[in-house]
């Protein structure tokens, strides 16, 4: 019988892993530098100070924005930085105070899902806010 034709009764439809992740516990910040030398720097920062699991450093993308009423394109390093959603506000201003930027970039999606071994590793790198 083909995969449509059959009785949905005949599926698991219960998520992946019986993991007790609650969606929205976890981030990803990302934030955007002008080279890799100010990302590596800014995530030394972070990892230091417990911020942070895991930063991966994107190089050479291309961000096109209005700039004061121009038209700009740079090359850009993007840093995708795991982390708390109960501390996205410390990595903001720490990015801030840190940031050859005036108006850094600093935003953040909650993670809905993901391998439950990853999350756990995550949830224990970096302690909640206390």
């Amino acid at each position: 019988i083909p995969l449509i034709c059959r009785s949905p009764a005949k599926f698991n439809l219960a998520p992946m892993s019986s993991s007790s992740y609650e969606p929205g516990t976890h981030s990803v910040a990302f934030v955007t530098t002008p080279n890799e030398h100010s990302a590596k720097k800014l995530a030394h920062l972070l990892l230091t100070q417990k911020l942070a699991g895991c930063i991966n450093i994107v190089p050479q993308i291309t961000s096109i924005y209005d700039w004061e009423g121009k038209i700009t394109e740079d090359t850009e390093v993007l840093m995708m930085i795991k982390t708390r959603t109960s501390r996205v506000d410390e990595i903001s201003k720490l990015i801030r105070d840190n940031h050859s930027y005036s108006v850094a970039e600093v935003i953040s999606l909650p993670i809905e899902n993901g391998n439950p071994p990853y999350m756990e590793w995550l949830s224990k790198s970096v302690p909640d806010k206390s």
